[in-house]
Parts: C-alpha cells; structure tokens; sequence
C-alpha cells in the first residue's frame, strides 16, 4: 500500500529546510528539561557528602545530557499528546527518564567502542582519561580510568532513568507496564549491543539481515518503539494500538541507526560530533560494510577495514569505493524502505493523524542527512 499523495515525500535528495526541523533545541518542552534538571540536581545533592571523585563524576555525566537534540522524549511527547494524555508531571517523568536511559546507553557505547569524543568534545571516558594523564599517568592508566569512569557514569543513569519511572504519580498498574516496557528496552539493546561486538569476530558470514536485527534491538526498541509505546501505555490506550506503536517504532528506528552509520562514514564530524573514521578503524560491520563485502570493490576495501592506523587520505578512498560500488545507495534504499513502511503502518493502524504527521517530517530531516 503507498502512503496518501500528500505524505509520499521520504526523498533522501530532498532536504528538509532547517526551519521546518521537529526537534531543534529551541522547540524542546520546557517541562522536560526541567525533570532531567530535578533528577540531576538531585544527585548532585546526595554527592555532597561524598569525594571529589563522584561530584566530577556526577557534573560528566550532567553534561552528557547536554547538547542533543532530544529526540527520545520529543516522540514521547507529541505520542502522548496525539492519544489525548493529560498527567504533565507523569509525562515530563518518563519524558526525563526516556533521556537519561539513552544517557547511559550512549556513556556505555562509547566505553565498547573505545570512543574519547561525543558531540565534539570528550565525553565521560575521554575527560577522565585526560585528567589522569594530568596526574601522571601513562596511557594504559589513563585508558584505564577513563573506562571505569564510562560504567559507573552509565549505571548511575541507568538507575536515575528507573528510579524517575517507578516514582512517577501514574496509577500503580500503568507504572508496572512502563517498567515492562524498560525492562524490555534494556534486555533487546543489551543483545544488541552484544551482537555489535560478535558481528565483528564473525565479519565473513555476517549477512545484511543480521545488520537489521542488530540495528533494532541495539537502537530501534529503545530509541522509537519505547518512547512510543510508553506514550500509549501512559495514555491508557488499548493494547493493540500499543503493539502497533512497537512496530511502527522498530521500523523507524531501524531506518535511524541505518542513517547513523552513513553518517558515521561518509557524514562531516564538524555535525555528526564524531570522526568519520571510527567505524571503519573499529570494524564496525554495518549494512554498509557487510553489501560492500558482496561487490568487486572489497578486495580494495578489506584492508581498511577494522585498520586502526587508517588515515584521512585512505579513508576518503574507501568513502569513494563505498560509493561507487553502490553500498551507499543500497543503505540509503533501505533506510527510505523502513522508513515508508514504518509510515504506511502508522496509517494503516489507526495512530492518530498528528503522531504519523510529526514523524513523516521528522523523518524526511533525519533522512535528509544522508543524502
């Protein structure tokens, strides 16, 4: 089924111009910020009678919270919304909660990849890395230090996102629900990041289709299907509308992380907040990668593959061999795929018309980055 005239726009070659953006920080409900500032001030205050050590841990992990475009609890929001919610200072709860476990699942990210930069800076392992090369230490130390930052900075967000979720003044039986949801959420991005890592020891028999089912469990349940789902379940919506956010959320979070990984190619650091190199060095084995083993190219591109001494001039030849040999396009059509098909079953589901709205723009912007 296509998607009605009016909507039959995803164009990955049609930009969405900047003032039409959904969730530019400016646009960002005020009533969200405010929760994540209640539940990090908070624990700035049960560090006060703690070390140095944990209140620049805690101030780290505070700025981590910075700077993004907090799409998470923007999709909650407007789905709670569009179902006819009423209970602000629950929904700014969850709201705040959806950030924080993303928070913690981007600290612990960057600790599995080895990554000292987010967003253009260093991040929680990077600065404490630095500050203990600072004090003497070698590397190793520092690298050291750095990592055990990263977890413990992921966990304490981890255990804010839940503690807001069961302290939320919904019904007892709604929070019960959205705590499934989490629990679900952290047991499908645990596998998924899991599968990340395996993919790249088991890189020769890794299929695109294993690419896809790591993308949704690793990004999709967390980043879409739960804060559109918890905007149901807190809604009091019927339990079938909440099974068909699920999916609706699966698909366009598949199609996000699909972006992601060209971005984390082929897209400017000076945006993106990240090399253009680290996928490749680290080996990462995305869509991308694993339909390039499959043309005349990869004998070309192996090489570079997982090198962690790859420069900036090879990396711009295997940007070119990405994209000659048509890997490129190949991610791109099945980001647009996930993406209209995610849009057609909102449609079709009966999500209300404002919801499948904002995320058919949302979505024409997020795939306007790649083109």
């Amino acid at each position: 089924m296509q998607l009605p005239v009016a909507w039959d726009v995803v164009d990955l070659d049609e930009p969405v111009p900047p003032q039409r953006s959904l969730y530019a920080a400016e646009e960002r409900a005020p009533t969200v910020a405010a929760a994540i500032d209640e539940i990090l001030e908070r624990g700035a205050r049960q560090g006060r009678g703690l070390d140095e050590g944990y209140r620049r841990l805690w101030a780290e992990l505070s700025a981590a919270t910075e700077d993004g475009k907090r799409l998470r609890p923007a999709l909650f929001e407007i789905g709670y919304r569009a179902w006819g919610g009423t209970d602000a200072r629950s929904a700014s709860m969850i709201a705040a909660a959806i950030e924080l476990l993303h928070t913690a699942f981007v600290v612990h990210d960057d600790v599995i990849d080895g990554d000292d930069r987010r967003r253009g800076r260093l991040n929680v392992s990077g600065s404490h890395a630095a500050l203990a090369r600072a004090h003497g230490a070698d590397d190793t130390r520092a690298h050291e230090v750095g990592t055990a930052a990263g977890i413990l900075a992921g966990d304490l967000a981890l255990t804010a996102a839940l503690r807001a979720v069961a302290t939320c003044p919904a019904p007892t039986t709604t929070v019960h629900r959205l705590l499934d949801l989490f629990d679900d959420a952290l047991h499908a991005t645990a596998a998924g990041e899991l599968a990340d890592v395996w993919l790249s020891v088991e890189s020769g028999a890794v299929s695109v289709e294993d690419t896809l089912t790591m993308a949704e469990r690793k990004t999709a349940v967390y980043s879409f299907a739960l804060p559109l789902q918890a905007a149901a379940v807190l809604a009091h919506a019927p339990e079938e509308t909440v099974a068909a956010a699920g999916r609706v959320g699966r698909l366009l979070g598949t199609s996000f992380q699909l972006v992601d990984d060209l971005l984390g190619v082929f897209g400017d650091p000076a945006e993106t907040g990240k090399s253009s190199l680290s996928d490749l060095r680290s080996g990462k084995q995305t869509s991308l990668v694993v339909h390039a083993r499959t043309t005349p190219a990869w004998r070309h591109v192996a090489p570079h593959v997982g090198d962690p001494a790859l420069t900036e001039e090879q990396g711009a030849e295997v940007r070119d061999l990405l994209d000659a040999c048509g890997s490129r396009d190949f991610v791109r059509g099945l980001a647009t795929g996930h993406a209209r098909d995610a849009l057609t079953l909102g449609t079709t589901s009966g999500l209300p018309p404002m919801l499948v709205s904002w995320l058919h723009e949302t979505t024409r912007e997020l795939l306007g980055r790649a083109a």
